[in-house]
């Protein structure tokens, strides 16, 4: 296996999946789309697309979105596995031909998601909701958010998961290509890092963080060894 993983921005990098793949000697190459060229999607099997704080629809500013939103395509099309987080989700889902735009309410922090009938029925999104301290599944938990834009289902697409301000929080397109609202990926560092220029209860997001990372990282780190399989 060989994993081209896309970052839009410095600071949101693979986290824990980067972590996943180096343990598990998977062979993958992280390309910055702001100052690196994307390659040929050939040479690799599957694609990871990270997040960032811009529009999939600002491709006039940002011209590389344009060039992810062809590689997303040509991976889907191929049967090729294909794992999108927040902005690389909204990637996916512009492939595929569905709109993508804001909402009146920003998702930041940890809140809970539900899965959906095809979410309960992928064997690989139920590992998302295996909490391994308690020895059970469930259909409704806690990831971490940082999103203010959405996206419609695709056409030919199963909707996963929802949330009480976001219906559409995941799909899977195909047998192996999955959109992701919230960040899977995310370390304890990452979410200090995002979060300090925000206007948020800092001691909430402290305290919640320790509670449901630990938890979270092993949910995150099960979804990879399905996805990754």
């Amino acid at each position: 296996m060989k994993v081209l993983i896309l970052k839009n921005v410095l600071n949101e990098g693979p986290g824990t999946i980067g972590d996943y793949l180096r343990e598990n000697s998977i062979s993958f190459r992280t390309v910055d789309c702001a100052s690196e060229e994307i390659p040929p999607g050939n040479a690799f099997d599957t694609l990871v697309m990270m997040g960032g704080p811009m529009s999939v629809n600002e491709t006039g500013i940002f011209p590389y979105l344009q060039k992810e939103i062809d590689t997303a395509a040509e991976f889907m099309k191929s049967g090729k596995k294909v794992l999108g987080v927040c902005l690389g989700a909204q990637i996916m889902a512009k492939a595929l031909g569905a709109p993508v735009y804001a909402r009146p309410e920003k998702e930041i922090g940890w809140y809970d998601i539900e899965l959906q009938d095809a979410g309960l029925r992928d064997a690989v999104m139920i590992q998302v909701a295996m909490h391994s301290h308690e020895g059970a599944f469930k259909k409704k938990f806690k990831v971490f958010h940082w999103h203010g834009e959405t996206f419609d289902i695709p056409e030919g697409a199963e909707r996963l998961a929802r949330s009480a301000l976001y219906p559409n929080q995941a799909f899977r397109y195909g047998s192996v290509a999955y959109a992701f609202q919230f960040h899977l990926e995310v370390t304890e560092e990452m979410i200090y890092d995002w979060l300090r220029n925000e206007v948020i209860d800092r001691d909430m997001l402290k305290k919640e963080t320790e509670l449901f990372y630990q938890d979270y990282a092993a949910r995150a780190r099960s979804f990879y060894m399905a996805f990754f399989k």
